[in-house]
């Protein structure tokens, strides 16, 4: 069975992906602007969903994820003033978490935000994060 390629699309006459357009959702859903989260991180992010999920990232992986990055991007204030308490809890419990795993999908996630230069410096601070 050959792998699903995902694709951002041609001068409006091509379509984006499925996967892309979900990732897009999900980031409105948790307050980020797809926007602002560059082509290429979107890309790395499906990529490293397919990875982790060979078949077919379940639907509520998407915004699982998005809430993760929406974090890490937006900051611990800004997240929870649009997501709540009980989100950023759990996305600081992820990142806590990813950082004693060290190579799980939600790390990942995490050091993406910090290589593109997304994420918040409060969160960079927070956690004691640094890419090496």
């Amino acid at each position: 069975m050959a792998k699903r390629r995902s694709s951002l699309g041609f001068l409006g006459m091509f379509g984006r992906s499925g996967d892309l357009r979900q990732l897009d959702d999900a980031l409105r859903k948790a307050d980020l602007h797809p926007a602002l989260v560059p082509e290429g991180v979107k890309l790395t992010i499906v990529n490293l969903m397919k990875d982790h999920w060979p078949e077919e990232p379940p639907p509520q992986a998407y915004q699982s994820v998005a809430q993760l990055c929406g974090y890490c991007v937006a900051g611990p204030e800004t997240f929870e003033r649009a997501n709540g308490r009980e989100h950023t809890l759990e996305a600081e419990r992820r990142i806590e978490a990813a950082l004693e795993a060290g190579d799980s999908l939600d790390a990942q996630i995490v050091l993406l935000t910090l290589h593109a230069k997304l994420i918040n410096a409060e969160v960079v601070e927070r956690f004691g994060l640094r890419a090496e």
